[in-house]
């Protein structure tokens, strides 16, 4: 019986051919020339717009925000970081304890984002503190960490089933808003989201198709459009989350360098930075 430390003990493998560039990468895109890209270098820019960083004050004021949410800028720049280099790991070597993971470092990213930004309005009626909300997240989390290992071939899946979750909730937030530039993020968010899971169902229901004109690379689209779609979420859901909980810094947002540019960083600007909690 294989190790699930063994290259290629995982129960899932993706459509790109394995071994062919290199003797010890098994999926050589998918590690190298797109989780590199997708998350340890974007993973920093969110960062930055989570409130970390030297330039921090081209983003969500850094003292004053993190001052009034202790810890939660760390706690899920961490998380995301390490989805990137699990990630990375599992495509290497397409073992059962990187694929474990992989999907793990992304559902506790996940629950570490619901504990600390999930609107208190939309908490279920029982759960009356953000505390109570934070052991709610934590026993959900443990019971679908433990359900992961009963059948692992349906954790990609069910993870990708809560953001139509987030889709739903940024279109009651969106409902409620008449900011032209949050529309527009959260539009832009959107249609990153739309690629890469097109890119990614793609490359898992039409392998064959990829494989016979040599082109099996989508599951790496995948690691860069997501991360794209992740570059606009992380200041659109700070943007709700100080407007519902330190409404008296006014957050704005605003794009780095200029408006006019087609591609452009998202950040969010207080108009009180000085103000306490």
């Amino acid at each position: 019986m294989p190790s699930i430390f063994s290259y290629q003990s995982a129960e899932v493998d993706w459509c790109e051919s394995n071994f062919v560039r290199s003797a010890v990468i098994a999926e050589y895109y998918n590690t190298d020339g797109t989780s590199l890209f997708s998350f340890l270098l974007l993973t920093p820019l969110n960062f930055l717009v989570l409130g970390w960083g030297e330039f921090s004050e081209l983003w969500v004021n850094h003292g004053t925000f993190a001052a009034c949410k202790i810890g939660s800028p760390k706690c899920a720049g961490v998380p995301l970081l390490l989805a990137g280099v699990f990630s990375m790991y599992f495509h290497m070597t397409l073992s059962y304890v990187g694929q474990l993971l992989d999907e793990l470092s992304i559902l506790w990213t996940l629950a570490v984002a619901y504990s600390f930004w999930y609107p208190q309005a939309y908490f279920p009626k029982c759960i009356k503190t953000r505390r109570h909300f934070f052991c709610l997240t934590g026993i959900t989390t443990v019971i679908s960490t433990l359900m992961s290992f009963v059948k692992p071939t349906l954790n990609a899946y069910a993870l990708n089933c809560i953001a139509f979750h987030l889709l739903y909730m940024t279109w009651r937030e969106l409902k409620k808003c008449n900011d032209k530039r949050v529309h527009r993020m959260a539009a832009v968010m959107v249609m990153w989201w739309a690629l890469a899971i097109t890119s990614w169902i793609s490359d898992r229901c039409l392998c064959w198709l990829w494989q016979a004109i040599n082109f099996p690379y989508f599951h790496s689209f995948w690691h860069v459009l997501i991360a794209m779609s992740l570059l606009y979420c992380c200041p659109l859901v700070i943007y709700f989350d100080v407007s519902y909980e330190m409404p008296s810094f006014k957050p704005k947002l605003e794009y780095w360098p200029s408006d006019s540019w087609p591609v452009v960083v998202p950040y969010v600007t207080l108009e009180e930075p000085h103000k306490q909690c």
